[in-house]
């Protein structure tokens, strides 16, 4: 008894040209073998294609009310499975809520999104700045991302603390970085930053008093992320994730010093070379040929303020305990006082 590959390969043997008494030598029979498989025809059931036997879905309880199902979610799409499954029990199903559930998931209609429009802003025009926390194993870090909206030139640098000075220090870097400064930088509600108004009938953008002093200084206007985070905050947002993902992750810093260097390097080899998915361009050739020149000047000198500068707090004055001389005596000495003293 044969397997049914070694009938196989003699037809396909035989398709090739070969002689029978070749086959044979081949697959280890005799030439009588050859011709008997042959001359019995059973080549040629081997080669015929098996014939799949398949067999009728069983019919479900769900099947008659499948045609009311389509109708309701046609007409509402948002329908919930519940209230189908309520309807159809009141047209005579008897099933179970699940099997309904899963059908109704499979055929619900589904809205096709809107895309979303990001808002582009002319050269120069706009900045964006923004936190990302970086858990590292010597403690917490912040990266600070400035990106400029027109060409998505970005900036980053790693500090100990999230605050307003913070803020401040690290847009003065990036502005010497870019080598001028955008007319708007927008801000995601940062607190130490900008505040909402909170009284009544109030909504409109409060500004701590200190940062709108810098803002001044450097010339430009703090605004707000509005009117929603895809349209406005999505430039700065987006290089957070790619951040972590092109850089954080994988690599091994060996401290705050190794950590910067590496990023440097980062900045200037792939996040500001490579093509950016959005403009189609490299955010360092775009940045040079339309909007380092319309950049606003840097300021002639860097925003000194009582929050940059830690006031000195005088030591207190040691308080001096004056010496008292005492005169040290023998125990007996004292006792012989006594005696005199008695007597």
């Amino acid at each position: 008894m044969y397997s049914r590959d070694t009938l196989v390969l003699l037809q396909h043997l035989l398709d090739q040209g070969l002689g029978k008494r070749a086959i044979a030598t081949q697959l280890g029979v005799s030439s009588r073998t050859v011709h008997h498989w042959i001359a019995t025809g059973q080549l040629t059931r081997v080669v015929e294609t098996p014939v799949i036997r398949t067999t009728a879905p069983r019919p479900q309880r769900l099947d008659p009310f499948k045609p009311l199902i389509h109708e309701r979610l046609g007409s509402y799409p948002a329908l919930s499975a519940e209230r189908l499954f309520a309807e159809c029990r009141a047209a005579g199903y008897v099933g179970g809520v699940t099997r309904l559930r899963d059908y109704v998931a499979r055929v619900r209609p589904r809205a096709e999104p809107e895309p979303i429009i990001r808002f582009e802003t002319a050269p120069g025009w706009q900045g964006q700045f923004d936190f990302a926390e970086v858990k590292l194993p010597w403690g917490k870090r912040y990266a600070v991302l400035v990106v400029l909206g027109y060409s998505r030139k970005l900036y980053v640098e790693f500090v100990p603390r999230q605050t307003a000075l913070t803020v401040m220090q690290s847009l003065e870097r990036a502005f010497a970085d870019f080598g001028g400064v955008p007319s708007e930088m927008l801000f995601d509600q940062l607190k130490a930053v900008i505040v909402e108004d909170q009284r009544p009938g109030g909504g409109k953008l409060l500004e701590n008093a200190e940062f709108g002093r810098f803002a001044a200084h450097w010339g430009f206007r703090i605004r707000a992320c509005r009117p929603y985070r895809a349209q406005t905050k999505g430039k700065v947002e987006r290089p957070v994730g790619y951040l972590r993902t092109s850089f954080l992750y994988g690599r091994e810093f060996l401290g705050d010093a190794d950590l910067a260097d590496q990023c440097t390097r980062w900045l200037a080899e792939v996040a500001n070379v490579r093509i950016h998915g959005t403009t189609g361009e490299s955010p360092a050739a775009r940045f040079l040929r339309d909007e380092q020149a319309t950049l606003q000047p840097l300021a002639a000198r860097p925003y000194r303020s009582m929050v940059l500068v830690a006031p000195q707090v005088e030591p207190a004055p040691t308080r001096r305990v004056p010496h008292v001389a005492v005169e040290r005596r023998a125990l007996a000495h004292y006792g012989a006082l006594l005696a005199e003293e008695a007597s």
